[in-house]
């Protein structure tokens, strides 16, 4: 791996480290925060997914999670949303292509080679992480925004037993049903849409997977809620499905890092008690 920068920030760290991938076959970035902790101590770990046309920076300048984090000695992890770089397909729209991976595996050309988010970040990433970095694994949350939002519920749904935690802001939780989501999944999956199914929290949700309890918080003021993101699939399946899911409307917040910034140490807290040792 390569070190790209630290900063004191907090008490803990905050570092950005590049490495090439083999999931991806390129180089990827992540961020990770580190608070202080005991020599030899390890500590839980919250995996931040972030949403269309960010990369590992905007949730480690915009999301306000460091103070929380150390407070609670959280270690958070922010990756990249797809593969980037020379001979890496892009689209000139902001919502596919590079920034935009929607943590599938995708298997149709161009984008089959190099888009293969839903192995890196369920998979290399992690085990890279636990490597070289003071994680204890068996302690592990995830959450995200919007297009993240829809990662971490799919990642969680798709790995029964592996977080202890799951919460997510804005999510989309249904791409079978949004504009979104036909057209990522079109185009990296393809036509046949029984195989979108695995990348749709309410569609994993009909088809039996199960979270313990979920954390969600929505901006009424969203521009993108009745169109794209339709938090009220998600309850209903919850209800439906007996999940115990926690969705809080929050008046007059719109989908911004300024909304999730707002109510970030809420979800480190909520984490941070389910990740106790």
């Amino acid at each position: 791996m390569e070190h790209v920068s630290t900063s004191r920030c907090y008490g803990g760290e905050q570092e950005v480290w590049k490495h090439d991938s083999k999931a991806t076959g390129t180089p990827m970035t992540f961020a990770i925060y580190i608070p202080d902790h005991a020599p030899g101590e390890k500590l839980p770990v919250i995996w931040w997914l972030s949403g269309l046309t960010c990369t590992h920076e905007n949730a480690m300048i915009k999301c306000e999670y460091k103070q929380a984090c150390a407070q609670h000695g959280v270690i958070f992890v922010c990756p990249d949303t797809s593969p980037r770089g020379e001979g890496v397909p892009n689209h000139e729209d902001y919502d596919f292509g590079q920034g935009a991976g929607f943590y599938v595996n995708a298997t149709q050309e161009p984008w089959a080679e190099h888009f293969r988010m839903r192995d890196y970040v369920e998979e290399e990433l992690p085990a890279l992480v636990a490597e070289h970095f003071p994680v204890d694994m068996d302690r592990q949350g995830i959450s995200g925004h919007s297009m993240g939002g829809h990662g971490a519920l799919t990642v969680s749904l798709r790995n029964p037993g592996r977080f202890r935690s799951t919460s997510a802001f804005a999510p989309i939780v249904s791409p079978l049903n949004c504009p979104w989501g036909d057209k990522a999944l079109t185009g990296y999956l393809g036509e046949d849409r029984t195989a979108w199914r695995e990348y749709d929290s309410v569609a994993l949700i009909e088809d039996g997977a199960r979270l313990g309890e979920v954390l969600v918080d929505q901006g009424t003021a969203d521009e993108w809620l009745e169109g794209q993101l339709k938090t009220h699939l998600f309850a209903d399946a919850c209800r439906d499905a007996g999940i115990d899911a926690t969705i809080r409307m929050q008046e007059g917040y719109d989908h911004s890092y300024f909304f999730v910034s707002t109510f970030i140490a809420d979800h480190v807290a909520w984490h941070a008690e389910r990740l106790k040792a």
